[in-house]
Order: C-alpha cells, then sequence, then structure tokens
C-alpha cells in the first residue's frame, strides 16, 4: 500500500498522519515531512501511525531519526499507535525501541 502522509494540528502540535507501508522506499517521505516541520519552526509533532500497515526497519530507522532531530531543537515527538497486536506494534517491540518513545493510544491524549 502507497505510503501517505498529511498535515493537521491539534492543540498546538502538528500532527503528520501517516497511512501505508513504511518501508525503505516509502520512508524518507516521513523523515522530509518532519524536517519541513522543523524547518517551520514547529517543536512539537505527533506522528498518527494508527494507519500504518507494514513497517521495516528503515521504517523505525527514520522514526528514531526524527526523535532525534527533535530532540537536538528542544522539541517533542509523540507517537500515536495501538498497544496490542499490530504489525508496527510488533516491530517495536522486537527492535526493543518502544521506550525510546512517548507513545499513546490515540490522538487526543497524545495532542494533550
Amino acid at each position: 500500500m502507497a505510503l501517505t502522509v498529511t498535515d493537521g494540528e491539534r492543540r498546538g502540535w502538528t500532527v503528520l498522519r501517516i497511512e501505508g507501508d513504511m518501508d525503505l522506499v516509502s520512508s524518507p517521505a516521513v523523515r522530509q515531512r518532519v524536517h519541513a516541520a522543523v524547518a517551520k519552526g514547529e517543536r512539537r509533532v505527533v506522528l498518527d501511525l494508527t494507519g500504518v500497515t507494514f513497517c521495516d526497519s528503515s521504517g523505525i530507522g527514520v522514526l528514531i531519526a526524527s526523535r532525534r532531530l527533535m530532540r537536538s531543537c528542544n522539541g517533542g515527538l509523540r507517537l500515536v499507535m495501538s498497544t496490542e497486536g499490530t504489525h508496527v506494534n510488533r516491530v517495536f517491540t522486537a527492535l526493543g525501541v518502544r521506550s525510546l518513545f512517548d507513545v499513546y493510544p490515540e490522538l487526543d491524549s497524545a495532542a494533550s
């Protein structure tokens, strides 16, 4: 499934809703959108991953790089994703990276 990234805003947070597959070919689009938000002065970003159907290690790498970028500019990065059974959650668990991120089960709690 092709990757799409849509921009939004909620309670002062920039929200990037990501849908589709985050893989070697498509995940740079997410990196580009996070960099664009930072370039515009945004320092609070939520990545909504609830629509991501597949994520490989390159997708995780982009998320880790995004976290690093936000921390380097004293910003905040939050992820929205299911805490159970989804492919993305299984990848996070298998790679042991879940603890690196502030993860929320829904957008309302992430953007509060």
